[in-house]
């Protein structure tokens, strides 16, 4: 991209946050939303109040309690406990509603006419909401066996309220009733009860629950086989009994055979197998009022929506995914092509795949040099003096767009043979562009920033890829020169990774979308027929550059002619400076939107180049704060394990990838030690940067021109300073 320079086009503000705000909203709301669902799939265990010793049942839990009936009364005062009749046997099932097995269990209940208790799990119930209002039709008492089925005795208070009363809403949203019956997940039978589970049996109570445990368990949780199951189902004795089953939670084939077997060979089934409110004579189900039905829908509604939000954000992560790795391994077989053609050239590559260069022709006819400068007195000599000293015929055009700090007069003090200043008001750059060109003498003109520093052979090794009359455009390869220091580090990388093998690939599918204001060569004739250089966007180098496709002219890129740039400093002129880029940017691509349906380069340029910077650098880093926090989701409800080793497999594409394009442009590796770090901040910064140009956009707030601050790091190469 460009260096900065002012606009004359007046500048409003660039808004009061609005992506801030936005972004806020929409991670608070997808953090609410992936909570919701780690809870409700995936509960965290906490540990039990302290003081609460689960396996003692000493305290103040009363002995009628320990004593008595597994059906448990603790409303209004005093306690009651009882049980099923003598001549009935209540049958409960557990750990539902499972879409297997308990449609199988609902089947063999109805062909031998008997009803049951099921104390469902709300979390299982959202699923399976059909399956809830199959029971409530055919018969069957619904009870609550919280939330999540988590273990109330090893939570806190919070967690028990919000078990109960949300699976309360959950069955309530669903069928319109709201449920009395109670069965806490790891409870047996009385004398097992414990201190802790006796008090929120008790709170419990407040809500008007009854707490229903069990007296007899049909041990088919540990699958002992169908006939030990249905040996202990039809052995029990004449008293009544609360038997414990299982219709979710695991394989329960055993379960449905076990159940099928004892109630065939029951003499009255239907007498003898009864609900828990039928086994007592009492109604256990109460119609919900209007208020608490439409609470209940709500809840059921939020909780599923929550989990199409989770469903729609793991396939978004595995397309992500895809996309990465397809991208990585496009990029770097299409680099090596480029690199192979390059040296073999074309005859040698005609017969080997899809990617031709032109027969090498050498460019010796000079060229005009533009350098737009506004207050560039930091850099602006070095860039000159490497310039002036190349290898190849030029003449250089400094033109000063109403600079302040003498950046004119040191040119001229130079007193360079072949350099000319030309001094204009600020207009902003690309009418100092226009008035370079304007003032060139040459057909080949070279548009280079003030910041920017040559090798002497860079002019010439650049402009050889005219040799082919269809090329209109050609990029060079940018460095960065100031790269000591993490944050040069990691611009290093991206430039010699995300825009210079990019740039290989762009230039092999016909669809190059940016020549960078660094460097890059035109025909003057190109751009004469585009209008020359237009200032509809803060982006003016990607601008003319799609112009110059859609024009019909080929854009290419020559990886050999270097140009040396000075990269931001600090986080702040960063942000700066990737802001303005960004959203010039997405105005050029808006600008030329055209090109995606039009055929020949424009086509090519829409459909290939466009797509894949609306993909790759605009719908991907938009997506990117959600990958950090479902990472996060994973960390604290998923297998941690699980998702180091993704995180570690993307890094190593990323590492694999930045290895290779280092390679191809002979850098050494040793930078590449920050890359892992980069994940933390860059990374964040840089989709930030995306989130708010996109704001930016869509609310019509119109960009101000952020100029970079300039660090007189830039120095003319040894070469150059001889020559010169």
């Amino acid at each position: 991209m460009s260096s900065g320079r002012r606009s004359r086009r007046p500048a409003r503000s660039d808004g009061i946050g609005a992506h801030w705000v936005l972004l806020s909203a929409v991670m608070l709301t997808l953090g609410l939303a992936l909570a919701i669902q780690g809870y409700i799939n995936h509960p965290v265990d906490s540990d039990a109040p302290p003081g609460s010793a689960r396996a003692s049942n000493a305290g103040n839990t009363p002995g009628a309690v320990l004593e008595g009936g597994p059906i448990v009364d603790p409303r209004g005062e005093g306690v009651r406990t009882t049980a099923p009749s003598a001549d009935s046997v209540a049958l409960t099932f557990n750990n539902g509603p499972d879409p297997m097995w308990t449609p199988r269990i609902l089947d063999t209940l109805r062909e031998h006419r008997v009803h049951a208790t099921f104390f469902v799990t709300g979390s299982a119930a959202v699923r399976y909401p059909e399956l809830i209002r199959r029971m409530l039709a055919e018969g069957h008492e619904i009870g609550i066996q919280t939330l999540t089925n988590s273990d109330l005795a090893a939570v806190p208070d919070w967690r028990r309220q919000l078990e109960i009363r949300g699976a309360q809403k959950v069955i309530t949203g669903i069928t319109g009733h709201s449920p009395t019956l109670l069965r806490p997940p790891a409870s047996y039978d009385n004398a097992a009860l414990t201190q802790v589970q006796w008090s929120f049996m008790d709170t419990a109570a407040d809500d008007g629950y009854l707490t229903v445990l069990s007296s007899h368990d049909s041990a088919d949780n540990v699958r002992p086989g169908a006939e030990v199951i249905a040996d202990r189902l039809t052995m029990l004795e004449a008293a009544g009994e609360v038997v414990l089953m299982h219709d979710g939670g695991g394989n329960r084939s055993q379960t449905v055979a076990a159940l099928d077997a004892a109630l065939e060979g029951a003499a009255d089934p239907g007498h003898r197998f009864t609900t828990v409110g039928g086994s007592i004579g009492v109604d256990s189900s109460r119609p919900a009022s209007t208020a608490d039905t439409v609470t209940g829908h709500a809840f059921v509604w939020g909780i599923r929506i929550t989990e199409a939000v989770v469903v729609a954000i793991s396939w978004a992560l595995v397309a992500a995914g895809v996309l990465t790795l397809l991208r990585a391994v496009l990029v770097m077989v299409v680099a090596a092509r480029h690199k192979r053609a390059e040296r073999l050239g074309r005859e040698a590559e005609r017969d080997r795949g899809w990617f031709e260069l032109p027969m090498r022709k050498e460019i010796l006819e000079p060229a005009s040099v533009i350098v737009p400068a506004y207050n560039e007195s930091a850099g602006i000599e070095a860039a000159v003096r490497s310039i002036a000293a190349s290898h190849h015929p030029v003449e250089v055009i400094v033109v000063d767009d109403g600079s302040t700090d003498g950046t004119a007069d040191i040119v001229e003090s130079l007193g360079l043979p072949g350099v000319v200043v030309i001094r204009k008001q600020n207009g902003g750059k690309p009418s100092a562009l226009n008035a370079g060109i304007a003032a060139a003498n040459h057909e080949l003109v070279v548009m280079v920033d003030g910041d920017t520093v040559f090798e002497p052979d860079t002019v010439h090794l650049l402009l050889q890829r005219f040799a082919d009359p269809k090329v209109g455009a050609i990029s060079g390869n940018t460095k960065i020169a100031n790269r000591g220091g993490i944050l040069g580090a990691w611009q290093h990388i991206e430039y010699v990774v995300g825009f210079n093998l990019d740039r290989r690939l762009f230039d092999v599918a016909e669809c190059m979308p940016t020549v960078p204001g660094a460097i890059g060569a035109f025909r003057r004739e190109a751009l004469d027929r585009v209008g020359g250089v237009s200032d509809d966007t803060l982006a003016e180098d990607t601008d003319l550059t799609m112009a110059l496709s859609r024009d019909g002219w080929r854009v290419v890129y020559e990886d050999e002619a270097l140009a040396w740039t000075e990269a931001p400093a600090t986080l702040g002129a960063l942000w700066k400076q990737r802001y303005r880029w960004c959203y010039g940017t997405l105005q050029a691509m808006w600008k030329h939107r055209g090109a995606m349906a039009q055929s020949g380069p424009a086509g090519k340029l829409g459909r290939r180049g466009i797509g894949y910077l609306m993909v790759f650098q605009v719908l991907l880093p938009l997506f990117a704060p959600v990958v950090d926090v479902f990472a996060i989701y994973g960390l604290v409800f998923l297998d941690p394990l699980r998702i180091a080793v993704v995180w570690t497999l993307f890094l190593l594409i990323q590492l694999v990838m930045a290895g290779y394009a280092f390679k191809l442009d002979r850098e050494p590796l040793h930078a590449l030690w920050t890359l892992p770090l980069q994940q933390f901040v860059y990374r964040q910064l840089m989709y930030l940067v995306v989130i708010q140009s996109v704001v930016t956009a869509f609310t019509g707030v119109r960009l101000r021109w952020h100029r970079m601050e300039r660090y007189g790091s830039l120095r003319v190469p040894q070469a150059a300073q001889e020559r010169s």
